[in-house]
Order: structure tokens, then sequence, then C-alpha cells
């Protein structure tokens, strides 16, 4: 048996009995390995303190996106709960922010996991028979569906609006991470309202604090999201030793949560 530990809690982790958030138990499971799962950067150390911690009882190893780790076939329940899936790894675009492409390469079409919520890094890069297959899985779903990964705007086509008209997603997510991805992104927007889809269901992670960013650059590229048909979803940008400033972080929680962000939209709109 394989338990697997993790730096930190998310709606995402894994909540069966081999899944661990800490030091290893008082009463030791009988295990053959241990994993240590590491998705952020900043989440190493801990990861280190942990695998020493486990290490004293246990084969350990130490994985994951903040390792390098390139991943392989998606094992549903193993590293995120049930629901997620992931059915296409890497990236053909080499963003400067984004170590994707780095770790997973260009664009690899995995097996097809049954999952309500999607996690794919760029899944409008694959093959249009994948896409396809994709969507008939998800047709399958019982859950509400979530495109999470962020699709990109740019790559979006009609037939794709069609297949998200079928499946009617509870959210959608698109991302606005250079000032490129603008005008794609206006389009995304004009095309999919014409499919009846709202901001309801359109989200748009954009990406904040890199170098040289300002709050108010950052607070216009969020409120040009929105203008163009989408809830934003601010991503604070952690590069190698950087660590974001309590006005960053302040900023981000502003647009990063719904209700918050829609009363600064109308603070924006009618009283700046």
């Amino acid at each position: 048996m394989i338990a697997r530990v993790f730096p930190r809690k998310t709606n995402a982790s894994p909540d069966d009995p081999l899944a661990f958030f800490g030091e290893p138990p008082e009463e030791l499971p009988i295990l053959d390995q241990v994993h240590i799962s590491v998705t952020f950067t900043y989440d190493l150390p801990r990861a280190e303190e942990l695998a020493k911690a486990w290490g004293r009882h246990y084969n350990v190893k130490i994985g994951g996106p903040a390792v390098g780790d390139p991943g392989g076939e998606f094992v549903p329940g193993m590293y995120l709960r049930e629901g997620y899936t992931i059915t296409s790894r890497g990236c053909p675009n080499k963003c400067w922010f984004c170590d994707v492409w780095k770790r997973e390469g260009a664009i690899r079409e995995l097996s097809i996991a049954g999952g309500w919520m999607l996690q794919d890094n760029n899944l409008l890069a694959c093959s249009e028979s994948h896409i396809r297959a994709v969507f008939a899985m998800l047709g399958r779903q019982k859950e509400p569906i979530h495109l999470s990964g962020g699709l990109e705007a740019a790559r979006l086509k009609h037939w794709h609006i069609e297949l998200l008209w079928n499946v009617r997603p509870k959210q959608i997510f698109f991302a606005y991470d250079t000032p490129d991805d603008l005008e794609p992104l206006i389009e995304a927007g004009r095309m999919l309202r014409m499919a009846d889809f709202t901001r309801s269901h359109l989200r748009c992670y954009v990406l904040i604090g890199g170098p040289k960013d300002t709050i108010s650059a950052a607070e216009q590229r969020l409120f040009e999201a929105w203008t163009a048909g989408f809830m934003p979803c601010a991503m604070l940008w952690r590069g190698p030793n950087n660590i974001p400033s309590n006005e960053w972080k302040q900023f981000q929680r502003v647009w990063a949560r719904p209700a918050i962000t829609k009363a600064r939209i109308r603070e924006i709109l009618f009283n700046d």
C-alpha cells in the first residue's frame, strides 16, 4: 500500500484513509511506500520536513510539480480527490511565468479517466479527436462540470462552444496572462455570450504581481476581463525566491472572491 502525504490540504486533496497532511500518526499503518506530493515550490521546505519524519519509518519518495515531475498517466483519486481528472499534460506555449512546458513538454494526450472537474493545462491544444472524447466523457457525468484548468481563448472555435453547450459546465475558466491574451479573450467572450453563457459560467484567471507589475495596472487587466464578459480571478505570481508583499496579497483577496470582486466592480463603475 502507498500512502500519500501533502504539505497542505486543499479542496482538491484526496480524502481517503491513506492520505495524510502532517507528521506520521501515533499508530503507524502498514505501508509499502510513502509519497510526499508537492505542488507548489514554496511548500518544499515543509515537504522535506515531512520526508524526514516519515522516512524514519518508511521508504519515502518526494514528487510532484514542485520538483519537476513531468507526470504520467493520471490515476483517479491518487493525488487529487475523486471527481478530478487530467486528460492531457504539457502545453505548446512557452510563457515566461509558467513551468508547465519545461516540466511536461508540449502536449501529451493521456487515457481519459472519468471525472467532472477537469484540470488539463491546455485542453484546446489537444487533437480534435481527443477533445471530443473528453467532452463525451464529461457528458456522462452526473455531477456539475467544472473546466478549471484554464482554456486558451486564442484556440477557441465554434465547435468547442457546441461541445461546451452540450455539457453545460457550471464553470469554465479562461486565462488572461499577457497583453496578447486580451483580444482573443474579448472575442471568446463575445462568442460565448452569443451561445447564452454568462458570467455565472465564465471565469478568467488573471496573472498579477509579476516583475514591474503595479496594483493599478493589475486592476485594469482584471476590469478588462470583467468587461469581456468573465468573472475575473486574480492569480498572484510567485516566482523563484519571490515572496509577495502584504499589499499584493490583500489586493488578490479582493479579486479572488466573487462577492468581494463584485463590490469592487461596483465601486469602479459608479464611484471611481
